[in-house]
């Protein structure tokens, strides 16, 4: 018995200081990978967090297993309303005609271009929005028959898959690569037939590891000075963006009429990226980001061929 209630005290202070660190991590902004990594894994700690609640209640651990759940509370306040449609606090965009947003990494352009091309067509695609994409794949999705789905289109393909690329079924303006990223960022403005451009970015900041931590800080904080500053009227953002909602610069990103696809319908915490393992995807990298537009559904979908799901998201456009 005495060894049953020593195993009890061990795992429930252990899911405590898995818990702790959790929640720490996800409140400070930080160029560490110390913390930014722990961050990147709240969610996965958090569940260890509730193993051990459960094993000091069963064990009569009481105040190991109160400690733990004030711990969960307090993360709950941010992770629940993630799960409440609307709880993000996105203001309701005037009524527009819906635009279907496809956001894909497709892993150094070796996404399986047929199935690519079919999702696309099936699921009635407007805007693509792709990372990864390599100068040899630019054809071969053309060849697949990408370019007669999507017709418009302004692309910075890149050696090595550092490229990112913009597909449409509307009229593209004003193209341009984002400088100073280390993977190609791209913008462009859309032509829905709106009273202003509808502005589009495709963003790959770099992972906080193997590049240094420091880099990807400042590639997250570039690219919040760039939303801040782009013109008044609806954006979408798609993105493999190398952060979770965990990541407080991530969330720092959530400003000025920013939101979160996932955060805007209570699709919650939506893990997209490994999907080339044994293991199901654990975190949720890639996102689809919103200004001045309503959200009405986002889904993830498989990109074959990718280590990362895509996601498909319903956007009204006023």
């Amino acid at each position: 018995m005495r060894a049953r209630a020593v195993a009890a005290v061990v795992v429930g202070l252990g899911g405590l200081a898995a818990g702790l660190v959790a929640v720490v991590s996800s409140m400070l902004e930080t160029r560490s990978m110390v913390v930014v990594g722990p961050a990147s894994a709240a969610p996965i700690l958090l569940c260890v967090t509730v193993v051990g609640v459960l094993v000091c209640l069963l064990a009569r651990r009481w105040w190991i297993a109160a400690a733990s759940a004030v711990l969960l509370g307090s993360a709950a306040v941010v992770v629940v309303p993630l799960y409440v449609p609307g709880a993000a606090g996105v203001a309701d965009a005037a009524p527009g005609e819906p635009l279907r947003v496809m956001q894909a990494n497709v892993k150094l352009g070796e996404a399986d271009p047929q199935a690519l091309v079919a999702s696309v067509r099936e699921r009635r695609i407007d805007v693509l929005t792709v990372q990864e994409l390599t100068e040899e794949s630019v054809g071969v999705f053309d060849a697949a028959g990408l370019s007669a789905a999507l017709p418009y289109r302004f692309v910075a393909p890149y050696q090595g898959g550092a490229g990112a690329a913009i597909y449409s079924r509307f009229p593209l303006s004003n193209g341009r690569e984002l400088p100073g990223y280390l993977l190609a960022s791209v913008t462009a403005d859309l032509d829905v037939g709106a009273a202003q451009p509808l502005r589009v970015y495709a963003v790959h900041p770099v992972p906080p590891w193997p590049t240094p931590t420091p880099v990807w800080a400042s590639e997250l904080d570039m690219l919040g000075d760039e939303l801040a500053q782009a013109s008044p009227g609806a954006v979408i953002v798609g993105g493999d963006f190398n952060s979770t909602h965990a990541h407080k610069r991530f969330r720092d990103l959530l400003t000025g009429g920013y939101v979160d696809a996932a955060d805007a319908v209570g699709a919650g915490l939506i893990p997209t990226y490994p999907m080339d393992t044994w293991y199901p995807p654990v975190v949720g990298i890639d996102h689809v980001v919103v200004r001045d537009a309503q959200v009405r559904s986002l889904e993830p979908v498989d990109i074959v061929g990718s280590d990362h799901r895509g996601l498909v998201a319903t956007v009204d456009v006023p």
